[in-house]
């Protein structure tokens, strides 16, 4: 018993000294991988309510009428919608909200989800669609999926439906995992191009300081209540949750969780403003996309934020918190 507790503390402090996270104040190495939080206790109290957990690509599918709601049927007449804080999106003849992919390929076009992902994330049938107003016909296609069924792509880009949407107009499966996203009448994300919530563009004659500031992936703003607090390339302020962890690094923020704070994308360290490049880092996800982090910390944006500078999300149930220059958590405040 002795000799497996000497070895158990030998194989942690290779494992510490390998990472380097947690220990030294070093950011974490790119691809680092991160196990999620196995006490389902860890998942509550992220503010997007308690939703079952198969949100992500491989997830099991819901039970009753969300799971028929989302069966294969028909497109019909495509539609484009204007969905506030996200931009121009395609629905299907009945309203429902469709997405694409970011693991599937549009050159050539090719679907990469089959087996329980694609219960969760029905495949929309190319048979009898259309395109309607705003959608050019020559951006609709199809794609021969390895079951034998045809596809409709937009873009070249595969199209599905959301078990979780169980009524028109619903868009509960825009940003699941940071790898899926409405689709745009250009096969691109909705929000790609949507224009809004971006940070304004400055006038050129207020120099090339708010220039490069502008263009920065991440800098530090001041907030009057924060103080120095971190924000991505758009102005929207990052967070940190308690319930997830730097070492051993572990994610507290899944399925339904991502419906509401979203993974922070990686960062060139060249591009950051504000912040010592050493702090910057990124870590992969259970579902294999990458994510930025902070002092070893994974950061996310926060849905209820609606303009650049916004800080609603801090002090979220007294676990999200604001992240400062020095990447510690800003102050609670009120």
């Amino acid at each position: 018993m002795r000799r497996r507790e000497v070895f158990a503390g030998s194989a942690v402090a290779v494992l510490l000294l390998t990472a380097g996270c947690g220990i030294s104040d070093k950011p974490s190495a790119k691809g680092n991988s991160v196990q999620p939080v196995s006490d389902s206790k860890a998942l509550d109290g992220y503010g997007s309510g308690s939703l079952p957990g198969y949100g992500s690509d491989t997830g099991a599918a819901p039970a009753g009428g969300a799971e028929a709601a989302a069966k294969s049927s028909p497109a019909g007449q495509l539609k484009v919608r204007e969905v506030p804080d996200l931009g121009s999106a395609v629905t299907d003849g009945e309203g429902f909200t469709l997405y694409r992919f970011d693991k599937d390929t549009a050159k050539p076009p090719k679907s990469n989800c089959e087996a329980d992902c694609a219960t969760v994330w029905p495949a929309v049938s190319a048979d009898d669609a259309s395109a309607g107003a705003g959608i050019e016909n020559g951006m609709l296609g199809s794609v021969t999926r390895a079951d034998g069924t045809r596809q409709l792509t937009l873009g070249g880009w595969p199209v599905y439906r959301y078990a979780k949407d169980t009524k028109a107009g619903d868009t509960l499966g825009e940003g699941v995992g940071g790898t899926w996203h409405a689709v745009g009448p250009d096969g691109k994300p909705a929000s790609a191009s949507k224009g809004a919530g971006a940070a304004p563009q400055k006038p050129a004659e207020q120099g090339a300081g708010q220039e490069a500031e502008q263009q920065a992936s991440l800098s530090a703003r001041q907030n009057a209540q924060l103080g120095t607090i971190l924000a991505d390339s758009q102005g929207r302020t990052l967070y940190r949750f308690d319930k997830d962890s730097a070492w051993p690094m572990k994610f507290g923020c899944l399925d339904a969780c991502l419906n509401t704070w979203k993974p922070a994308s990686p960062v060139d360290k060249a591009k950051v403003k504000g912040i010592a490049a050493e702090l910057v880092g990124s870590v992969k996800r259970p579902d294999g996309s990458e994510q930025l982090t902070i002092d070893c910390w994974p950061v996310y944006t926060f849905t209820g934020d609606k303009e650049p500078g916004d800080i609603s999300g801090h002090n979220k149930q007294g676990l999200w918190f604001a992240v400062t220059d020095k990447g510690k958590k800003a102050k609670a405040t009120g």
